[in-house]
């Protein structure tokens, strides 16, 4: 939490107007120090199911207990515990902690009816390069470019943004803003 903390301190500076943080832990370390919107998530492997993101009610709880201003969850359509669906669990997370709900999806459907389900903003944050088309390491612009045509909410650029260029592109082909990860906080990937 200490460096989280610290690297969100740094990408504010730097010009960052919000922070996505992941774990209650890192979600409070960061609200300490920073005066931005913090999106928070809690990334867990739920035995069963694949869905990592914020998969459950409680966990969004824990999300917004630990001082987050907005809450990001998978909405794809894979499995989650209790067969809850992504639109149901949008609404009660809404209902439950009356915080914003940030809705992350893999294809344009999920998009939509995260949208319909009230979601506030939709990211194509797990969206994957279809077999033979685009590159791993590139964003999915049409997605975010048919997402942006079609929902009635912000669509925010998550997902393989990786240089200045992406960030361009993305602005440019729909996104309302583009939210960076690994590339700012994985030594590595720098």
């Amino acid at each position: 939490p200490v460096i989280m903390a610290a690297l969100a301190r740094a990408v504010v500076l730097g010009g960052a107007v919000g922070i996505r943080a992941d774990s209650p832990a890192d979600i409070g370390a960061v609200r300490a120090v920073v005066d931005v919107p913090v999106i928070g998530i809690l990334k867990r492997d739920v035995p069963g199911f694949s869905v990592r993101i914020t998969p459950t009610l409680e966990d969004a709880r824990q999300v917004a207990s630990a001082g987050a201003d907005i809450v990001a969850l998978d909405a794809t359509a894979r499995g989650r515990p209790g067969g809850v669906s992504a639109e149901t669990l949008i609404r009660a997370v809404k209902e439950a902690t009356g915080l914003l709900v940030f809705a992350d999806v893999a294809t344009l459907a999920e998009g939509q009816l995260a949208a319909a389900a009230g979601a506030d903003a939709v990211l194509p944050t797990l969206a994957a390069p279809a077999v033979g088309a685009g590159s791993p390491h590139e964003p999915d612009l049409e997605l975010l470019a048919e997402l942006a045509r079609t929902v009635p909410v912000p669509v925010i650029a998550e997902g393989r943004i990786s240089t200045p260029a992406h960030a361009a592109r993305a602005l440019a082909t729909g996104a309302w803003a583009v939210c960076v990860g690994t590339a700012i906080t994985r030594p590595r990937a720098i």
